[in-house]
């Protein structure tokens, strides 16, 4: 793909992002109440709400600025875990693109994938944990061929949490009562590449 992306392109996609978020609120509220505190669609509802508020008000930036100013509401307004790990995840990748006015979609691949890194330090976690880098990574890693496929994958890798035991997080207190559950963290980060999919048609 050699489309080139700029500051408005992400606002389109934090507001997709936004509006999936709020019709999936009572979905991953449902997730969250079996492995966990029942508060991440809630969380997640408020917090897209206040970066669409907050980049709606003023004119697009560069791509970067975009996503710095979308994490650093995130981590001011989302409570428990969430805030800071998607708040890390999108100021990762937004320093990671710099001050570029436009950007392709491999340095957008790249950005995510520095951002994703982030996560799993600050989470200290990897693939196969039960978490939300079960849906980023197959999602960010399928950007290079398609924003419908990276959509497809990180779908696929929320759904393949099912099976898994939970190594991190509060599902982790479960053991293996997590098993048969869908990773709440990584349905909503699915929902991050569906948005992307709608913003790029």
């Amino acid at each position: 793909m050699d489309a080139v992306l700029d500051g408005g392109f992400v606002v389109r996609w934090l507001t997709a992002a936004a509006g999936l978020v709020e019709r999936e609120a009572e979905r991953l509220t449902e997730l969250d109440s079996a492995i966990g505190d029942a508060d991440h669609g809630a969380n997640m509802q408020r917090g897209f709400a206040a970066v669409v508020k907050t980049v709606d008000t003023r004119p697009p930036g560069t791509p970067g600025a975009v996503l710095i100013a979308a994490g650093r509401q995130l981590i001011s307004t989302v409570g428990g875990a969430s805030g800071p790990l998607y708040g890390t995840l999108l100021r990762r990748a937004g320093k990671s693109l710099g001050e570029a006015p436009q950007v392709t979609v491999g340095e957008l691949q790249t950005a995510l994938r520095a951002g994703v890194k982030s996560v799993q330090e600050l989470g200290g976690s990897a693939p196969g944990d039960k978490t939300m880098l079960d849906a980023l990574v197959p999602g960010v890693e399928a950007l290079a061929t398609s924003f419908e496929a990276a959509a497809g994958a990180a779908e696929q890798g929320a759904r393949d949490t099912v099976p898994m035991l939970a190594r991190k997080g509060r599902a982790s207190y479960l053991g293996e009562r997590s098993i048969g559950h869908q990773d709440p963290g990584a349905t909503s980060s699915a929902l991050l590449f569906a948005a992307l999919a709608e913003a790029a048609r």
